[in-house]
């Protein structure tokens, strides 16, 4: 058995706590121009963070980020978000969602599983909320249901990596041999969540995770912004972390975009990914700025391999 985790959120780490990206309010959206498709010299490309989420939650969720992230340039239903990546290149999709409050995780999951199961280019992945009754009964239905992964948001649903609520559902990855994406760095932070992403996260509380599950594999996106040091040492320490790209090498934050160590450190442990629909920018620009950086090997793995591996999807290399 892991060690017991830790005590409830917002109890230690503040001392590290940096202001919030989202602080002074929404950030504005960019007129840049897109691409058709991906640039034919491209290795296969895996984009390991899309959100696909039924209509309301959708609508929801983009009111959100209008009032206080970003304005969101793709405003994409679920079929239409995958049918737009495939036909620009895009070789396979990870879509991931989550669940806000008690009682939907189940539901969403059924809509999830359905939506996916005739297009073999889109791998879905379950959620929960932790500390719901039966978690680990819900996502051993998922599983069931053809949903490989679990993804949760610790900004989004208020709990922290190391809250003892986690510990059912860490056992049920592990027992499962299914993956964790877990949106549980610090940034993009803002006070319009019901909790405070600052004092919920911080990489020492990933730590404790990699230490006590040494055998679940745990994805954290965005480099683990804005704990950028941090992460890359964790990196290099557990081979049970993995890391993706999103949003953080588009250049969009400002100085915190660039972190090419990351991929030529351990491409095998970063994934590209995007966030799309939910972008204020153009769905290539990430990919592009990338791409101009790196060797044809390294992107090969960036793009595709370490996503292939972490989800075993089985693509042909």
């Amino acid at each position: 058995m892991p060690p017991e985790l830790g005590p409830p959120p917002c109890l230690h780490h503040a001392a590290t706590a940096t202001a919030g990206w989202l602080d002074a309010g929404r950030l504005p959206a960019l007129d840049d121009a897109e691409g058709a498709a991906l640039p034919s010299a491209l290795p296969p490309v895996v984009d390991a963070h899309v959100h696909l989420f039924p209509d309301p939650l959708f609508d929801a969720i983009w009111r959100w980020f209008e009032a206080y992230g970003w304005p969101v340039r793709y405003r994409l239903h679920a079929p239409q978000v995958i049918r737009f990546l495939l036909d620009r290149g895009v070789r396979h999709l990870v879509a991931l969602h989550y669940a806000h409050k008690p009682g939907i995780a189940r539901g969403m999951n059924a809509w999830m599983a359905a939506l996916v199961r005739e297009e073999p280019r889109v791998t879905a992945t379950a959620t929960v909320l932790p500390g719901e009754p039966g978690a680990a009964a819900i996502l051993g239905d998922a599983f069931a249901a053809g949903l490989r992964g679990v993804k949760l948001h610790c900004h989004v649903q208020c709990f922290a990596p190391d809250d003892p609520r986690m510990t059912e559902i860490y056992d049920a990855c592990v027992a499962h041999d299914q993956p964790l994406v877990m949106h549980a760095g610090r940034q993009p932070a803002s006070p319009a969540y019901r909790c405070d992403p600052l004092e919920l996260c911080g990489a020492p509380r990933i730590e404790a995770v990699l230490r006590g599950w040494p055998r679940l594999r745990l994805c954290v996106p965005h480099l683990g912004g804005d704990e950028f040091d941090a992460y890359f040492a964790l990196m290099e320490r557990y081979d049970s972390l993995w890391l993706d790209t999103t949003m953080v090498m588009s250049d969009y934050f400002g100085g915190v975009a660039s972190q090419d160590r990351f991929l030529e450190a351990r491409p095998e442990r970063v994934m590209y990914g995007t966030d799309f629909p939910n972008l204020p920018y153009a769905w290539d620009r990430e990919i592009v700025r990338v791409a101009r950086r790196h060797p044809e090997e390294r992107l090969a793995q960036v793009l595709c391999g370490t996503a292939n591996a972490f989800y075993g999807l089985g693509l042909a290399e």
